[in-house]
């Protein structure tokens, strides 16, 4: 899949007006509606399955069902949310089918336990990697790919949404039909579990770390 489209926030045309054109019989509407989402969304939904080749053919049946499900949106509510939630649930779909876990990598802003929000750098211990420190080293971004991994699936998406595709937490809520509150509280115990992981992790490398040469300084 071409990467050749841009954030729809840059383009003069809304999505919804680009979808009432379509209901109104215009189909080059609906092509740029698919163009305009064609690298945020397939990057949303690599990362959640963790296959290229099943986002690929998520993304072809997302807009498959919006084209089909056209007449049951209601144009009054915006239109990424809605696109989210078919790619979403067509994305868990394919991926029982094969047994298969979504993965993501870690890094953006999340709300603290206070109601304040920070980045991830800010709530997480020192100790615990960046996202930046994750990629400079294969182990560690497999590790921590692997942590992502074993959170239970409703934590997941919700940091994809909110890390990854820089959703506002009302737009989450209305693609997963959870409060905005639930949404918050997702991405706090996201961000607290895997900081147990990566402790637990860390404790497990150090205590294996082999110790330094004995003979090192001695002739």
């Amino acid at each position: 899949m071409s990467d050749v489209a841009t954030s729809p926030a840059r383009h003069e045309v809304s999505d919804n007006d680009l979808f009432r054109r379509f209901l109104h019989g215009e189909q080059e509407a609906f092509a740029a509606l698919v163009r305009r989402y064609q690298r945020e969304l397939f990057g949303y939904l690599a990362r959640f399955t963790g296959d290229r080749a099943m986002a690929d053919d998520v993304f072809q049946d997302t807009f498959l069902q919006v084209y089909q499900s056209a007449k049951l949106f209601d144009p009054a509510r915006p239109f990424r949310p809605w696109l989210y939630t078919v790619a979403s649930n067509k994305a868990r779909d394919a991926m029982r089918k094969v047994g298969r876990h979504p993965t993501a990598p870690l890094d953006a802003t999340v709300p603290g336990s206070n109601g304040r929000e920070g980045t991830y750098v800010e709530l997480m211990p020192a100790n615990i990697p960046t996202p930046d420190e994750a990629s400079m080293n294969l182990e560690t971004r497999q590790a921590v790919q692997s942590m992502v991994r074993e959170l239970p699936e409703t934590l997941r998406e919700v940091l994809i949404l909110s890390y990854f595709q820089e959703l506002p937490h009302k737009d989450i809520s209305e693609a997963l039909s959870i409060p905005v509150g639930t949404v918050k509280s997702r991405l706090h115990n996201a961000v607290r579990m895997f900081a147990e992981k990566w402790k637990a992790h860390a404790a497990r490398q150090t205590h294996h770390d082999p110790p330094a040469d004995a003979s090192e300084g001695h002739e």
